[in-house]
């Protein structure tokens, strides 16, 4: 690892962070380090960085804002990629909206709203970015990314760079085809309706009210934990199994929302680990369903 930091402060890939704790980078606020943090602060920065990995077989996994991740206690072995200043904007431009892979989505759903144009309301509690909401097909209140998104500019593993069309993507169900290939979304392109600010802002505000009532915003957590099944809800699967509370070590189902799990202050990430296959049991065994987690587990186990 000494020698690829060395490489990498050569090449200026971006800002190096050795032996980075995790745990401050996710909204679950647990995991170990990675070996190594890079922020890439330009276009030109990234694409040396990544061809660096590729050329030397370097593990490297690329995170957004922390939402909808468990990194292990043992951490993350390889580099992490982090992107910087150049990847956190936006342009409107009429009906379109271009915005940067680190930019926040539920910025971005604001920004929209006030300037007229309706599409994104759903966004407006989603904690990530706007790479990794098109990464996961993000979605809320009967919408997702995938209605919305035109085009995303990814960088490839190879350093090469591609425009994906949504078609191309492969959108589905919290799903892209970025999950079977390795790639960076840098920017999205997103297609917007003209409509009525007033309205807009009554959706949003309505949207809020309810998540506020219904979770657990104010505990670091990492939003829906798992997929709901055809025709089902995770939720009520769980509330039904009487895990509401269940707790293991410092990971919790929330009281208010049975598909969150909360970090009530010392959880590590084998706490909230455990508690995932309790739930999974014990709903299978009541219910014969077996939850599909939504949230990404990476690190050394």
């Amino acid at each position: 690892m000494e020698h690829l930091l060395a490489e990498l402060a050569s090449l200026d890939a971006g800002q190096l962070l050795p032996n980075e704790p995790m745990a401050p980078h996710t909204t679950w606020q647990v995991g170990g380090p990675a070996d190594v943090m890079v922020i890439p602060h330009t276009k030109d920065q990234l694409v040396r960085l990544v061809r660096l990995l590729h050329e030397r077989k370097t593990p490297w996994l690329v995170i957004g804002r922390g939402s909808n991740l468990l990194v292990t206690d043992k951490g993350i072995r390889g580099v992490v990629i982090k992107l910087g200043k150049a990847f956190d904007f936006v342009r409107f431009d009429g009906k379109t909206v271009r915005a940067g892979g680190a930019f926040s989505m539920i910025k971005l759903s604001v920004l929209a709203g006030k300037q007229g144009l309706t599409g994104l309301e759903f966004a407006g509690g989603i904690p990530g970015s706007v790479g990794g909401a098109v990464f996961m097909n993000a979605g809320a209140q009967g919408s997702e990314t995938a209605r919305v998104l035109k085009i995303a500019e990814v960088l490839l593993e190879t350093g090469e760079w591609a425009e994906m069309t949504a078609e191309q993507l492969a959108f589905s169900y919290r799903h892209s085809r970025l999950q079977e290939m390795k790639g960076i979304v840098t920017e999205a392109l997103f297609e917007l309706e003209h409509g009525d600010r007033k309205e807009i802002a009554a959706a949003m505000a309505t949207y809020k009210d309810r998540r506020l009532r219904t979770q657990p915003l104010k505990e670091p957590s990492a939003g829906s934990v798992f997929r709901n099944p055809e025709g089902r809800h995770a939720a009520k699967l769980i509330e039904e199994a009487g895990l509401k509370g269940c707790r293991i070590g410092g990971a919790q189902v929330s009281p208010l929302h049975a598909n969150f799990i909360i970090n009530t202050g010392n959880a590590t990430a084998s706490d909230v680990l455990a508690l995932i296959e309790h739930i999974q049991t014990v709903v299978e065994e009541r219910f014969g369903v077996r939850l599909v987690p939504e949230v990404r587990v990476v690190g050394e186990r």
